[in-house]
Formats: C-alpha cells, structure tokens, sequence
C-alpha cells in the first residue's frame, strides 16, 4: 500500500492532519529565521557599552551602540536605557522595562500557536479514530459475516489517523520547547541588561549637581560660607 492509498484510506480528517503538519513546519522555520537574527552574538557590545558608558557618558554610549546596528534585544534594551539616561536612572529603569516587554513580544511569537497545534494533533487524530470504529461498526451492522477486507477500510481509518495526529503532536511539542530554549537565553541578555547599566549610570548620575541649582546657589549652601559672607558683610 502507498502513501497515495494511505491518505486515501484514512478519511477526510487525514487532510486536517496534512495541512496542520503544513502550517506547522511553517512556524518552526519561520521562528528559527527569527531566532537567528535576534540571537547575535552581542557580548562585545555589552562591554563596549559599559566601557564607553564611564569614560565619556551614557550619550557617547548610545552612539556606540547605534553606529552598531544590531537590532537584538539586548542591543534595543541598551538603546531604551541609554537613551533616557540624562533623566536619571528611575527613567533609563522604566524605558528599559518596558522595552524588556516589547522585545518578549518579538522572542515569543508563535510559541503559543505551536503549543496548541501539540495539543488539539492528538485530538484531530482521535476524531479519525472514532470515525473509522464507527465505520467498522456499521460494517458489523450490515453484514452478519463480514470479511477481513470490509473492515479493515475503518480499521485503517481510525489507525492513520492516530499515527498522524501523534506525529504532529510530536513534532509541535518539541519543536516549542527548543525554540523557547533558544528565546529564553536570547532573552536572558536584555534581562542582564536591564540589570546592569543602573549601576553603569549610578556614579555618573550621582556626580552631578541637583537640576535647577547654579554653581555660586551650592557653594552658599555650605554653613561655613555662609558665615564668611554675613561677617565680611557686617565689615
């Protein structure tokens, strides 16, 4: 028996089967594209950044990161911290996170859809399996005596039908796991990120004066110039 015959003998819902197995090989090829690009190697980026982040400001380290090109996560979380820098490091943490967000959006896209291709296969399959019971049964009904060749047409019906579901059950599942592997250690080097470059920008940040105060404004506001004043004053 050839494939030809196979299908053919498993019913219509071998069809639903064929076209799930379709759009799934779709997704995974379509994710592994994906994953490749955003997936480049960035450490040297990472250092780069951090080292240009306290020799010339986080401005100069953005620029960096630009004149990079990469748009991984890690690069795009960088550029959403860096960039707010100059607002203090509450802000650069906020623009971080929620470019965090929109990252995970990208790394985790069809990773559901996967998810639930594994579970409905089985249950597409088990459909077909009823159906050729049920087929077998009528044949019971039918014919007092019927031969080996009468039912073994639902009996191939309800097996096909299980081996297939299974497959692309199979298929989906691990296909899903590996990919979210891969997604979650591309996504661990935006988390580090997000982790770092507070403390990159704590001691730039804290080196400034207050916003809004001039120089002679802070040197007034030390107590022992303030007395110099008032007696060099009274002279």
């Amino acid at each position: 028996m050839n494939v030809l015959s196979l299908i053919q003998a498993a019913g219509p819902l071998l069809w639903v089967l064929l076209a799930l197995s379709l759009f799934t090989l779709y997704l995974i090829a379509l994710r592994i594209q994906a994953l490749s690009r955003l997936g480049q190697d960035d450490a040297a980026l990472i250092e780069r950044t951090r080292a240009t982040t306290a020799e010339a400001g986080p401005e100069a380290a953005l620029a960096e990161v630009n004149y990079s090109g990469l748009q991984t996560p890690t690069a795009n979380v960088l550029r959403a911290g860096l960039a707010r820098a100059d607002r203090g490091v509450e802000a650069a943490q906020a623009s971080m996170n929620a470019a965090i967000l929109q990252e995970d959006a990208r790394l985790y896209t069809s990773l559901n859809a996967l998810g639930t291709i594994a579970q409905i296969a089985p249950l597409i399959g088990l459909l077909g399996t009823v159906f050729g019971m049920v087929r077998s049964f009528i044949v019971f009904a039918q014919t007092s005596a019927p031969t080996p060749a009468q039912l073994a047409t639902g009996i191939s019906e309800a097996l096909i039908n299980t081996a297939g579901g299974l497959i692309v059950a199979i298929i989906a599942y691990v296909a899903r796991n590996a990919l979210r592997t891969r997604a979650d250690r591309i996504a661990a080097g935006a988390e580090r990120v997000r982790e770092e470059l507070p403390a990159w920008l704590s001691p730039l940040i804290s080196g400034r004066p207050p916003v809004g105060r001039s120089a002679s404004q802070t040197q007034i506001s030390n107590p022992s110039q303030l007395e110099f004043i008032f007696e060099g004053g009274q002279q």
